[in-house]
Formats: structure tokens, sequence, C-alpha cells
């Protein structure tokens, strides 16, 4: 009996255990028209944060302003090869804890779109992908290929298992409502040939035999196998349609500005133009769609791919690179997500029709029984047009939406942006007067054995791939020695020494002196390196430094492609117009991994590596513009808790380091093209690409790096730098970023919203009711306003890190505009 009643409690137990699993799971499906939530087709607009771009620290903070800013959903990739560095050897600490940033999003309320891939172009390094594949026997990457497709599940079956144990999936009570596998291959597939499609199906198969619950999507794969989604990236997808009916349309990747390469310029995409992206896509029958990047963050250590990408991936996002708000951006694009929530049931379920008003003006109207919404649209990309609808008339400007809920009243225009515009400004460290209170010491690298010794620790008889190495550094020695007689044809006064190389930087040194350095720019795979020197009769040791700038990360078999000195490298003599080569890629060649300072041995940036308290540093005689130098400082962190940023002007190429945290590759030396760049306020009308709207030409490419907070502590901070090229440490400085002033304008009957975000308004630079006129950055007076003004807004602002302030007549006085004249408010503030 006693046997019966506790099988009859456990059963009981069981059974409520179920149901408890049942309630709190969430069913996550689709149909033609949309993603649905427990059956409920959503609306759905998510942003991308990628975890190991910030800190862990940030993290709650950056998730908060995301649904702040309207996002149902924050999207990130997985960083195979930030996991798995060395086979079988996993790291999900610190800013790669990838559980702990999906509960971060979870405990903020959101939904989490988890892009396994594993493979993530994403602009990091070897597209996510480990270099450790490259070099497994009989390997090809992203093809059928048992040796491939066995790595990639097991990986990808082992962050669906953590996730699964952590009860992550919607499925299982989690925010995770939609999971990724591969990535873009749809874009490269061609070169893979016959293998490609059955590759394909294999990820498909794959990742549904995993029974996670969600809906996988396949992003640019229009020949996606049931039951993958297909989805668009890119800048504009209104046109996508995906290749099965029962497919909702969906947006995973709306590039909300572009990347910066080492010489390139900073990209501006306007925020008129992606709110028109946006507004468009979802009048075209658009449900899911996902800012890329939402807040791009920084490439920390040796992360940025490409090769040559910056350490900056701030991507011109909704929220900067350090956390803040990019306004007008952020707020143009909350004003927009709050009327598309606001809409949700007609996107979604209302029959569909569509108007053309002619010349490129296209009407869609969404109806329901209750309430019919309304998408004007004009592509135009210089006229203004005014349509007729049911008895009322709309203007519509070049190049935007206008959308009306209730098709009467328009609730929001995407070239009418009516939240601030913030200018950020960089600050002076507070708690001491830098760089002058920056005592450095230095310390020479030791290259002896590379440069005067060619003594390596690996001998070959040709010349090796960088990717042979598991990219263990950014630096390779090549060394090897010739012999020269006086009767060898190549002898002649007139010699050079030649080298091909795509490394992507070579620094060259002849019998131990330096004869030049040379490096290719973004995009271009190779370089020719040729330089005059003079050898001795008998022995002369060549000796080649080869340094990578990330490896690529995008491209059909881009894993091939040579990285270092792939050769030929040949002595070159010259006899009248004969050239005599002697080929030395066959000689037999040593090798030095990187520098000692570098290795994991011998690290001389570390706060508790032995070699960095006991290292001979010196304090006199400190040295600049000299290569392969190490400095270092002691600081104090920047008062507040404003971003902190390191100012490398004067310095050349290099690595930096805070209490031991790499804060990436610094490249300050090499300065942005002097043109192209966009002198005028840049006109958002018209197809943006990644070349529209460019500034800062003739600048360094960055010359600020970010630091942040939780890499500082209270009282002494350490700064390490190793020097490549060669720099001057004694202006180098460290900076808070802040908003400086903060502007908008309104239209009479509207509300100006200003804030500081956590500073007071100190001025009102300028204040106008009545006819304000724009100007490139700011604002001027026309022909009519009011007197009281200025003392309304300061009355309101002054001393508050926000206001509010109404548009109104009644508020402001009389003013000496002519009747029926549409008044405007515009405000100036400094923060």
């Amino acid at each position: 009996m006693a046997s019966l009643i506790i099988l009859s409690s456990l059963c009981v137990l069981c059974f409520l255990a179920f149901n408890l699993l049942i309630s709190t799971a969430t069913l996550v499906s689709h149909d033609g028209r949309a993603i649905k939530i427990d059956g409920k087709r959503k609306v759905l607009i998510s942003g991308s944060i990628h975890y190991p771009r910030s800190t862990a620290e940030m993290w709650p903070d950056l998730i908060k302003k995301s649904k702040e800013g309207g996002l149902d959903a924050i999207e990130t990739y997985v960083f195979w090869n930030a996991h798995e560095p060395v086979r079988r050897e996993y790291d999900f600490t610190g800013n790669l804890d990838l559980v702990r940033f999906i509960k971060t999003v979870q405990d903020a309320g959101l939904y989490a779109v988890l892009r396994i891939g594993p493979y993530v172009c994403a602009e990091w390094n070897y597209g996510g992908l480990p270099v450790w594949l490259h070099n497994l026997p009989g390997i090809e990457l992203r093809t059928t290929n048992s040796a491939f497709m066995n790595e990639m599940k097991n990986f990808t079956t082992l962050i669906v298992d953590m996730m699964k144990k952590e009860k992550l999936f919607a499925s299982q009570g989690g925010p995770i409502i939609l999971s990724q596998i591969e990535n873009e291959y749809g874009n490269v597939m061609e070169k893979y040939g016959d293998a490609a499609k059955s590759y394909v199906d294999w990820c498909a198969n794959m990742a549904e035999s995993l029974d996670i619950g969600v809906p996988w999507i396949m992003c640019q794969q229009s020949d996606a196998p049931k039951p993958m989604i297909n989805t668009c990236n890119g800048w504009y997808c209104d046109s996508f349609t995906p290749n099965d009916a029962d497919s909702p349309k969906m947006w995973t990747e709306n590039w909300t500005g572009w990347f910066k390469s080492w010489g390139g310029k900073d990209p501006l995409r306007m925020a008129e133009d992606l709110a028109y992206s946006v507004a468009r896509f979802f009048q075209t029958g658009g449900t899911f769609q996902n800012y890329y990047m939402y807040h791009g963050g920084t490439n920390f250590g040796r992360t940025a791919g490409g090769p040559y990408i910056t350490t900056t991936y701030d991507y011109d996002a909704p929220l900067n690179e350090y956390g803040g708000l990019n306004q007008p951006k952020y707020g143009h694009l909350k004003q927009l997500h709050d009327v598309l929530h606001s809409i949700e049931d007609t996107l979604t379920s209302g029959n569909i029709s569509r108007l053309d008003f002619g010349n490129s003006v296209e009407g869609t109207i969404f109806a329901t029984e209750k309430v019919s919404t309304c998408f004007f649209s004009n592509k135009n990309t210089t006229s203004d047009a005014t349509i007729e609808y049911k008895d009322a008339s709309y203007t519509i400007p070049a190049w935007s939406v206008s959308i009306l809920p209730d098709c009467v009243n328009v609730a929001y225009n995407t070239a009418k942006v009516k939240t601030q515009t913030s200018k950020m400004v960089k600050r002076k460290n507070e708690a001491e007067d830098e760089p002058s209170s920056l005592k450095w010491s230095w310390k020479p690298e030791n290259n002896h054995k590379s440069v005067h010794l060619g003594m390596g620790h690996m001998h070959k008889t040709y010349l090796i791939d960088q990717k042979s190495l598991n990219d263990s550094s950014d630096y390779l020695w090549y060394m090897t020695s010739v012999h020269i007689k006086k009767s060898d044809p190549i002898w002649s006064k007139d010699m050079t020494l030649r080298v091909n190389g795509s490394g992507h930087i070579l620094h060259a040194y002849v019998n131990g002196k330096y004869i030049g350095s040379q490096w290719a720019k973004y995009g271009v795979t190779s370089y020719d390196f040729e330089k005059s020197i003079k050898l001795r009769h008998g022995k002369n040791l060549i000796s080649l430094l080869s340094s990578t700038i990330g490896l690529a990360n995008y491209g059909p078999k881009y894993d091939i492609i040579g990285t270092g000195l792939v050769g030929p490298i040949a002595l070159v003599g010259r006899k009248g117009d004969e050239e005599i080569i002697k080929d030395l890629s066959k000689h037999k060649w040593s090798y030095n991994i990187g520098f000692l300072g570098l290795s994991s041995n011998n690290q001389m940036y570390g706060l508790d590596s032995h070699h960095f308290t006991t290292a001979k540093w010196l304090d006199q005689n400190l040295p600049i513009n000299r290569m392969m130098t190490w400095y270092q400082a002691d600081f104090k962190a920047p008062l507040g808790n404003d971003p902190v940023v390191l100012d490398m002007l004067g310095m050349g190429k290099g690595f930096a380091w805070v209490n031991g945290n790499n804060i990436g590759r610094y490249w300050p030396s090499y300065l942005a093209d002097e043109t192209g760049c966009s002198n005028e306020e840049c006109d958002y009308r018209g197809s943006y690409e990644n070349n529209k709207c460019v500034y800062n030409c003739g600048k360094p490419t960055q010359r600020w790096y970010h630091v942040p907070r939780s890499f500082l502590k209270d009282g002494k901070n350490n700064l390490v730098l190793f020097e490549e090229l060669g720099g001057n440490p004694t202006e180098v400085s460290f900076q808070t970023v802040s908003v400086g002033t903060v502007s908008s304008k309104v239209n009479e009957g509207e509300t100006l919203v200003l804030s500081c975000e956590g500073k007071s308004i100190s001025e009102i630079k300028f204040a106008n009711f009545g006819d304000t006129q724009s100007v490139v950055g700011s604002f001027n007076k026309g022909t009519c306003s009011s007197e009281d003004t200025l003392s309304v807004v300061e009355k309101a602002c002054i001393g508050q890190e926000s206001c509010k302030i109404e548009a109104k007549k009644d508020k402001f006085g009389t003013t000496d505009c002519e009747d029926n004249f549409m008044h405007t408010l515009a405000v100036e503030a400094l923060c």
C-alpha cells in the first residue's frame, strides 16, 4: 500500500512538472506572414550586439538601451575561434560567456536570435573559423568534406547542448526564438561546385537533428531546404522574396552603416535613409527586421579580420562603440519602432492592397475588419510628391515613407527627423595632467637571434604559410643565408631584394641592417617589395618579418588565400639591361614565431607576469620613432563614469594593453585617403553604399581606442605599448567621451526634447521660435521670431539633464511672422 502511495505521489509530481514545463515553454512557429509566438503573429525588431566586442559589465546597459530603443530581440553570432582557439580546448569566460550574455538578454525581457553559423564573416578574424581547421589533414572548409563537417557538427552540437542545459531555447522557456546555421553561403556557393548543394542540405539536416524546438534560418540562401527559412542581408531588402511561400519575409542584416579599414574613411548612413529602408521593408510585407549592427563595439586583441579591419567596429550603429546613443539615428528609429508595434495586427493579419500613384510613388493598405493602415512611399531621389487619397492631400518628401496607422493621420515620415542630434566630444583626463604626467619607461625587443644570427625554432626548404602555425601570432620571421662569391653571376653593385608577399606587412633586414618595410592596402591580397641591398662576399643573412593584420574573413575559399611571404623571394643582379635572378624560395629557411615579449612564456604586458615585473625597464633616454620597442607608464583612471579612450596620436603601429587587457591593434600613423569625403551635408536621398557620405579624409584612420571601464581600477593603472613601426609615446593620453552639444528642431504643436545623457544642460547656444534656417551643423534665425524664446528655453532647461518644451505660441508669445506661418522651435544646448 505504501508503495502505491509513493508511486501515486511520483506520478502527480511528474504531471505537475510536465504542466509547469508546458506553461513556461514558448511555442515559436511561422507562416508566410510572420514569426508566431504562442500562435500570435508578431512584428519583431531586432538588433545585433556581439558579446565579444564589448564586456560583460557593459551588456546590461547595452541591452537596456536596446529595449528602450524599441527592440524586441538581440541577435548575435557565435564565434567559434574565440571559444575553441585550440582543438577541444574551450573558453567561455569573461566577454566570451555566451550563457551569461543570453541570460542578460532574458533578464531584460527580450528575445534572442542565436546565429551559430559557425562561419560568421562579421569582419572577424578568419570569419570566426579556428585556424587549426586549416591544418587538419584532408580538410576543405565549408563544403562536403567529412573532416570539416565533423568539426562543424561537434561545435554546433556543443553550443546547442550548452543552451539546452541552461534551458535557453524558447521551447524550454528561454529567450532564444530563432537559430541560424551557416551564413551567407549562397553568395559564394557557386565556387564550391556540385558539392555545395549537398553541403547546404547536410547543414539543414544536421541542424534539424539537434531538436531545438525553434525555427532555423539560413541567410542569403535562395535554395534553403525546408524547414529552413531563407532571409535577406543588405542595405535594402524591400524587394526580397523568400524561396518558400510558407516562410515569412525576414531581414537578418540591415546594415546601419559600414565597417572601417586601415586607410579608409569614416562611414555615415543618414538616419533618414536607414528609417526609409525599414519602412519600405515593412510596407512590402516584412515582419522581422534586424539591425546589423545595433551596437558594433570593439575588436579587442587580435579579433579583427579583413585583412586590414580596424580595431573600432563602431559601424555608425544606433549605439556607438562606447555604448552611448548615436543621435539622431537612435531616437529617429525608436519613434519608427513605436509606430510599427502599434500596427502589428494590421501588418501581420490585414488584407493587402496596393496603389500606384505614378512616378515611383506607391501606396500599400493593410486592412482588417476594424482598421486600415496606409504606407505611402516616394522612391524619387529629388522630387517631393503630393498625392490625393480619400479626399485628403498628402505630401511625401523624396526618398521617404509616410505611415498612417488609421489611413488618415500621418504618424511618422522617415525623412522628418524630430529627435535630437548629439555631438560627442573628447575631454582630457581630469585625474591628472596628461600627457605630461605620464612617466614612460622603455625596453627594446630582443630580436638578436632573428636579425643578426638567423637562428630559428623551425627549418624548412620552402616558404611556409603563416596559417600553418595556427595563427598564434601576427608575426613570423623568415630567415635564410646566401653565400656569394666574386664569380657568382648575380654579383653586381646594383643589386636588389625582391619579395612577393601577402602577409600583410613586411620588414626586411640584410646582414642585420634594416632596409625597409612595405604593406598592401585593404582589398589588395598581395604586394611586391623591392629594395637596393649591399651584399658581401661570403655569407649574407636575410631576415624578413611578416606581420598579419587579421586574416581574410569573406569570399569563396577565402581560407586558402596565402598568408605571409608566399614568394617568390629573390636576389636580383643587373648587368646592363639584363636582370640576373637568384630565386631563394627553396633555400633552407629558418622560422621564429613572434617576439619574446609577446610569447606566453615571456609576457611583457601582463601585470602578473614575472617578466613584466623583472624586466629591466629603462627610465633614461626615452627613444622615439624606434621600431620594435616596448613602452610602459602608470596612470590614474579618468574621473566619473564616462567612457574612456586612449588617444594614440603620435604612435605608429602596434598593440596596447591596459592592466594586461589587450585593447587591440593601433595604427594611427595610417592616414585615410585625402579625397572623396562629403564636404557638405550628406544627402540621404538615393541608394546608400559604403562610399557615400564618408568623412575624416587625410586624418588618422583611427586615433582613439576604447578602454572599457571594467579594465580600470582605483589607484594605479598600467599602460603597455608594443611599437612596431616607431612612434612618440609622449603624445599619448587618456580621455573621456561624452555628449558635447545637443540640438533639435520641431514644428509648431510638437514637443522638443533634449537630453545630455547624464550631464546637465549648462548653456543654451541657440534658441528660436519662428522661422529657423538649418545649415550644416547649426541653426540661423530666419525672417521672423519670438523675442522671448531664449529666456523660456533657459528657464526650462538650464541645470536639467533633460527638458521638454511644447512648441506653442502661447508659450513663447507673439512673433512677427505672417498669419498662418508654420512656426518651428529650434534649440542648441551645451552639456
